[in-house]
């Protein structure tokens, strides 16, 4: 689950990492009292969407009075955002962050996330603060350095005065980078995070280490330990058939083809998408109906699947290891009754009573295409389309 960034500072403050003041606000009218309450004579504007780039974007903006603040936050709010992470269409926005003027001396950027190849967190740096990482790591990829914590042991002190030494700090600078390392450290584990990203952490002039700008993201299986961080969900930042998906609990995400998918199990998932892509297609989504695979779970899957409006073909790759073929097959024909099923349909089943089910899908007299493999399922559908 993603938070905007004046969420995601609102829980680094709690574990005291060092943050701006600010306040978030809906209308203009809003901006202006919130510009007033922080006081001071400079003032940052920043449009709060899940995505990154805003400031290129236009999103993120000076002000140097309380009639700028009002003037700027009536700008943005409801106006369209595009950013190199929205696309064309951009996003929405709908509310905007006030923050006090920081008097910014050098730009870095400090992350947490889960190395899942060694299975373990790591602290990644760099001192080309304020760019995209993902830049940094084409471009110059030796300007970022890495941490590795030991599981056992934790985030250790001279880890995080190694950090400070090699993003070039100095004096009180490194004292002061070492708590805030710590505290984003037990923030990250404290709340459950996936990924924590400060870009840019900021050192001011007076030699203080801040968090500019803040992202979280959060491991939504763990989201029953932080009812408080589950309320923070802007289902408007989100694709409209995610949410729906998730009201079924299922597996989902959007993409840009046109082949829609549906599989058991994430690994099949994958290599769906892939041999979809080999024959020559694009899938659609990601989605993944679990185990069950029930009449009510496929029925919900067709209609996620086809309420988008570009998807032109559908494959179904069941594998029946837990759940028989023969019961999927009867699910898929009792699910396509019930709904207006207008794209061709390519089915492959494989696993426990795969002939069976086959059998069954060929007498059902709906508009099905058996496959016998992923291969063939992949070719039959891309041509049909």
């Amino acid at each position: 689950m993603n938070i905007h960034e004046y969420q995601a500072k609102e829980i680094l403050r709690k574990f005291g990492v060092a943050v701006p003041h600010g306040k978030v606000a809906f209308t203009k009218e809003e901006a202006r009292e919130a510009a007033q309450e922080l006081g001071g004579n400079v003032f940052v504007v920043k449009a709060q969407i899940h995505a990154g780039g805003r400031g290129k974007g236009g999103g993120v903006k000076l002000a140097k009075s309380l009639n700028e603040v009002e003037e700027l936050a009536g700008e943005m709010i409801g106006s369209k955002l595009v950013t190199h992470q929205t696309g064309p269409e951009g996003k929405i926005v709908q509310r905007v962050l006030i923050e006090e003027g920081i008097d910014i001396a050098r730009e870095l950027y400090l992350g947490i996330v889960l190395d899942r190849s060694v299975s373990k967190l790591v602290i990644m740096a760099s001192t080309e603060g304020g760019v995209e990482i993902e830049k940094v790591a084409a471009e110059n990829p030796e300007a970022i350095f890495k941490e590795y914590i030991e599981p056992s042991l934790g985030l250790q002190s001279f880890q995080a005065r190694e950090i400070a030494f090699k993003l070039g700090l100095s004096g009180v600078q490194v004292k002061n980078a070492v708590k805030f390392i710590g505290a984003l450290y037990k923030a990250f584990g404290g709340s459950d995070a996936s990924l924590t990203e400060i870009n840019p952490l900021v050192v001011t002039g007076a030699g203080e280490i801040m968090a500019l700008d803040a992202k979280m993201n959060f491991d939504d299986s763990a989201l029953y330990r932080h009812t408080e961080i589950e309320e923070m969900r802007d289902l408007n930042e989100e694709d409209p058939l995610e949410v729906e998906a998730h009201k079924y609990d299922l597996n989902y995400i959007k993409l840009d083809g046109n082949v829609g998918c549906m599989v058991n199990g994430a690994g099949l998932a994958m290599a769906t998408m892939d041999i979809i892509k080999l024959a020559g297609g694009m899938p659609a989504n990601f989605l993944d109906v679990g185990g069950g695979a029930s009449v009510e779970t496929v029925r919900n899957g067709f209609k996620i699947l086809l309420s988008d409006q570009n998807v032109r073909g559908v494959l179904v790759n069941i594998f029946g290891g837990i759940v028989r073929c023969d019961r999927v097959a009867k699910g898929i024909i009792e699910a396509a009754k019930s709904i207006e099923v207008k794209a061709p349909m390519v089915i492959r089943l494989a696993g426990t009573n795969a002939e069976e089910a086959a059998k069954l899908l060929k007498e059902s007299d709906m508009n099905f295409e058996v496959a016998s493999s992923l291969g063939e399922g992949a070719q039959k559908v891309v041509s049909l389309i």
